[in-house]
């Protein structure tokens, strides 16, 4: 039987070992070893419970914001340990999108996108500030949506906008790797199609990993896809390749609906 693991030449991105367990002795994520390509959009699939969205924070150690999780392994970034870095910097890397919308309820729409470098104590003049958050904001075409009402609060737009405020505000520190958990199943068909399009043309500059329910989205945006099982990495390949012939059976009953 061929390989079941894609093996990526000179990954952004690099998974070894990497198991993480909730409750000593029970692991949600079991021994992964996946490399992940430069400027491209890796889908991870699976069943809920499956380790997708557990495996997605682990790379920017968002485990170590929560007790008793236990992270066995190593993830290397740019050849770079991760765990070897500081948790600032690593978030400044590596940023994270969520499942619903998030803009800081309090702050401008302005403010959201420079959010992390208030947070981080890092001081910039309002020259700076500005052509940040005019990139950032364009970046994720929603420069021209918004250029008026700059002042008004983030929850003013939205849900689609809400989420591209949220990914341009991930953008701001201009990472290297963008992690999204499932950005749009709270969201409209209009606005996941813009979101979709969004992601497509930022594979230009940066690496996505995108956890996503939605296999129709997996084909028609991702590059790579990963299928995950118990905690497992099943099967990880080219998305068209996994999709018309996938080699384990488990990733087949999935992909045609035998088991979700």
């Amino acid at each position: 039987m061929k390989d079941l693991i894609i093996k990526i030449e000179n990954p952004v991105l690099d998974i070894k070992n990497l198991s993480i367990s909730y409750n000593k002795g029970k692991y949600a994520v079991t021994n992964v070893n996946a490399g992940v390509k430069k400027n491209s959009v890796t889908a991870i699939m699976g069943p809920s419970g499956c380790g997708k969205s557990t495996l997605l924070r682990a790379i920017n150690r968002m485990h170590e914001l929560y007790p008793n999780i236990e992270v066995k392994g190593k993830i290397f970034l740019n050849n770079n340990d991760i765990f070897l870095m500081s948790s600032i910097e690593i978030r400044r890397k590596i940023g994270m999108v969520f499942q619903r919308p998030n803009p800081f309820p309090t702050m401008s729409i302005y403010d959201n996108v420079i959010a992390g470098y208030k947070l981080n104590g890092i001081r910039l003049k309002k020259n700076k500030k500005d052509e940040i958050v005019e990139k950032s904001l364009k970046d994720v075409v929603l420069w021209n949506e918004v250029k008026n009402s700059l002042k008004k609060k983030g929850t003013f737009l939205s849900g689609g906008q809400q989420q591209r405020l949220c990914i341009a505000r991930a953008l701001a520190f201009k990472p290297d790797v963008i992690l999204l958990d499932e950005p749009t199943s709270a969201l409209d068909p209009i606005a996941t199609k813009k979101v979709e399009q969004l992601l497509i043309k930022l594979k230009e500059n940066y690496t996505i990993l995108l956890v996503t329910h939605n296999m129709s989205q997996a084909a028609r945006m991702s590059d790579y896809s990963m299928f995950m099982y118990l905690g497992e990495l099943v099967e990880y390949g080219k998305t068209k390749k996994l999709f018309i012939n996938p080699v384990d059976k488990r990733t087949e009953e999935y992909l045609t609906g035998k088991f979700s």
